[in-house]
């Protein structure tokens, strides 16, 4: 402490202070460069790395994310489909669809009475197609 007050007597307050900040400055810069920066070159490299990591589990993501909204779109269409197919079936009406089964059926008995009655009217009978095995053996040729 004697040494001290010796450089301050003898140099002043405003010197020695100045030159106990120089000091410190340098031990600062030392501890930094020596301690601090490769800690910090270690950490940037690893920073490096995960921005990698994260970008590429982005792009993954980003792919499947456009894989899945391709399968939801696609079920999405077969599902609107099956619907529309479901709900136009429960909204049949029952008695609307046996009425047009039995006005289908009606027609169908009036259309062969008609062809009948035409077949009656006219005494048209309808010719007889033999093959040619039942016209052999009606013939007898061997």
């Amino acid at each position: 402490m004697d040494n001290i007050a010796d450089l301050i007597s003898k140099y002043g307050f405003p010197i020695v202070s100045a030159a106990g900040m120089g000091y410190f400055v340098y031990y600062v810069w030392t501890w930094v460069t020596k301690e601090i920066k490769p800690v910090i070159g270690q950490a940037n490299g690893t920073l490096i790395g995960l921005i990698d990591r994260i970008r590429m589990l982005d792009n993954d993501l980003i792919r499947l994310n456009q894989k899945v909204e391709t399968v939801l779109q696609l079920r999405g269409k077969t599902i609107e489909k099956e619907r529309l197919i479901a709900e136009a079936e429960i909204n049949v009406d029952p008695l609307k669809k046996k009425r047009e089964e039995e006005q289908a059926r009606k027609e169908a008995e009036e259309s062969k009475k008609k062809a009948e009655a035409e077949a009656n009217k006219n005494n048209i009978r309808r010719p007889f197609k033999a093959t040619e095995k039942e016209i052999k053996d009606a013939a007898g040729d061997d």
